[in-house]
């Protein structure tokens, strides 16, 4: 998975509605977990081998139901380890889940983990014509956006310089500049924006607010209650793999605060 993937909708037995840019039904995901700890590779090939390596199953998700139609913002919150960044992954296309289905209209633009698809030793400038012919576009057609990518992305002379010497801020706003630029269907932002100084956090958001006006559905992973609120028109509260509450953002997210307050 690149700093984003471009993903088409994959074919499906069963058509989504032509309203609709994503369809979660009854999805459910297991892992399995080793029952002992093992202490390096050559142990558990060796355990592998001889099928003595014993797991325990765990459901990171739940029966997970998530309808959005095109246009819409979808908040997801929750403690650490309740299952969001695996919801992410499932709905970009990274991984498959172990029961249920996810249908999606049009093109997916996931920013989950920072870095990641960039190649570290290249520079800037490098990896966004890198990231694009990733995606599909010409040299051409990739000059035509550097300057628009650049600009949003305020990071100037920097474009010159290797992104294994950027910061995790620096990276976040190249990511993001990117993946706003081909104007996905969906756009996936997982804490991204989090390590963003405060003035380019506003201009990404505001930058959501105009994808959404022009038809960008976005999820937005968030422990900021008060941009989950201010951004999205619905949230799920995700609790031990399963949706605890879902509904319009201000009065889930208010539940949030206060249970999290009891704590």
């Amino acid at each position: 998975m690149g700093v984003f993937e471009l993903k088409k909708t994959k074919k499906s037995k069963k058509r989504i509605n032509k309203d609709k840019v994503l369809e979660v039904e009854s999805v459910s995901m297991q892992y399995n977990l080793p029952s002992e700890k093992v202490d390096n590779i050559k142990e558990l090939f060796i355990k592998l081998v001889k099928r003595q390596l014993r797991y325990n199953k765990f459901w990171v998700l739940k029966d997970i139901n998530i309808s959005l139609n095109k246009g819409e913002s979808l908040g997801l919150i929750g403690c650490n380890g309740a299952g969001k960044s695996t919801l992410l992954k499932l709905i970009a296309g990274v991984m498959e889940p172990t029961t249920g289905t996810i249908q999606t209209n049009g093109t997916i633009a996931p920013l989950i983990n920072l870095g990641a698809g960039f190649d570290m030793m290249a520079t800037g400038k490098e990896n966004v014509f890198l990231n694009g012919a990733m995606l599909g576009f010409n040299r051409k057609q990739m000059e035509e956006k550097y300057n628009r990518i650049v600009e949003f992305a305020e990071l100037g002379e920097y474009m010159n310089v290797p992104v294994k010497n950027y910061s995790s801020g620096m990276l976040a706003r190249l990511g993001f500049s990117i993946a706003i630029d081909v104007d996905p269907d969906i756009l996936i932002v997982d804490e991204v924006l989090s390590v963003g100084d405060m003035n380019f956090q506003k201009k990404c958001f505001a930058k959501l607010e105009e994808l959404k006006n022009n038809g960008t559905t976005y999820i937005l992973v968030s422990h900021n209650m008060n941009d989950v609120k201010k951004f999205c028109d619905k949230v799920a509260w995700l609790k031990n793999g399963e949706i605890y509450r879902f509904g319009e953002s201000s009065e889930v997210c208010s539940e949030y605060i206060k249970e999290m307050n009891k704590l």
